[in-house]
């Protein structure tokens, strides 16, 4: 992510850019120059999907189809792009015994995700029981060959307990690691946790204050008795990510398919908040989206952030 000397960061969210350059529909558009602003501006950057009533993506959009507001109020759009880059991946892979007879179709799925995305992205692997584990070397932070990731897949026994929130954390700071602008996180699990060292809450601060777009993928079964979709729905909403709850496991490659295409296909929307207090409160964000005939419609972005003090000022 692009951090510019001059301009001030707020750690609840990633500021000048937040998410940098949205990714791609195949078009080409001029490349978007850096913003330059004055210390203590501070510039908020959404990666936005945008769907119509049928759920198909919507491209082809400009500035001004988009309105946003924060607190209700309505902000003046300073960066608006719309192009295929490369990102940054992480991809958290539940193997708790509760996972153990869908093994397979996670590591298929995870290797979908891995043929549908650019070439130039770089993933890591995170495998998580009670315990977490980086699955590529530890002289390798990233890698883009697929042999490799599938080994780092296949490294571990799908046994023992569920460190789902330990995981997350883990991942969220690796991804601050990757040079690349966009970063994603992606988590296959069950949603079930009975042996983190963090909790529900902290989890949710945590992914509240990253940077990275969060994708969780539920895969539930009638012998899952720690199942719960709730808590991959709340950590995907967070961020402006998907939750997808599977009954079937043969569902989840199209469904890590489906996600590839929907990083590929995002707008990058910037503004300078209208309110520069940095006061800890909560802001709302919303995103509005409407076609040349006025048809109306869904944006899936990040709900909000922390207006954190400027650390800068901090003694």
């Amino acid at each position: 992510m692009a951090r510019g000397k001059n301009i001030a960061l707020w750690p609840s969210l990633v500021l000048a850019p937040l998410f940098a350059v949205a990714l791609a529909g195949g078009q080409n558009p001029a490349p978007l120059e850096s913003p330059k602003f004055s210390a203590g501006v501070d510039l908020v950057e959404l990666h936005a999907t945008v769907t119509n009533r049928k759920g198909a993506v919507v491209e082809g959009l400009e500035k001004d189809n988009f309105r946003v507001f924060e607190d209700g109020q309505p902000q003046n759009i300073r960066i608006f792009q719309h192009e295929d880059v490369p990102v940054a991946v992480g991809l958290a892979v539940d193997n708790s015994g509760s996972m153990r007879r869908k093994r397979k179709d996670v590591t298929d799925a995870a290797l979908a995700f891995v043929r549908s995305s650019n070439s130039h992205d770089r993933m890591f692997i995170v495998n998580f029981n009670e315990h977490v584990t980086f699955g590529l070397p530890n002289t390798e932070l990233f890698s883009a060959d697929s042999g490799e990731l599938e080994a780092a897949l296949n490294g571990v026994p799908a046994t023992g307990r569920t460190a789902l929130y330990d995981a997350i954390d883990v991942a969220l700071a690796h991804l601050t690691k990757a040079k690349l602008d966009k970063k994603v996180l992606i988590v296959i699990s069950d949603g079930g946790d009975n042996a983190s060292h963090h909790t529900l809450a902290e989890t949710l601060a945590k992914v509240e204050r990253s940077p990275a777009i969060v994708y969780t993928v539920g895969l539930f079964d009638e012998y899952d008795s720690d199942r719960n979709p709730g808590v991959l729905q709340k950590i995907a909403s967070a961020t402006g990510g998907e939750m997808f709850e599977l009954a079937e496991t043969s569902a989840v490659v199209p469904i890590c398919e489906r996600i590839a295409s929907d990083i590929r296909n995002q707008y990058t929307i910037g503004y300078v908040p209208a309110d520069s207090k940095r006061d800890n409160a909560y802001r709302a964000i919303k995103v509005t989206a409407a076609g040349r005939h006025g048809e109306k419609y869904l944006v899936r972005t990040r709900t909000g952030y922390v207006a954190s003090p400027d650390p800068q000022k901090l003694p």
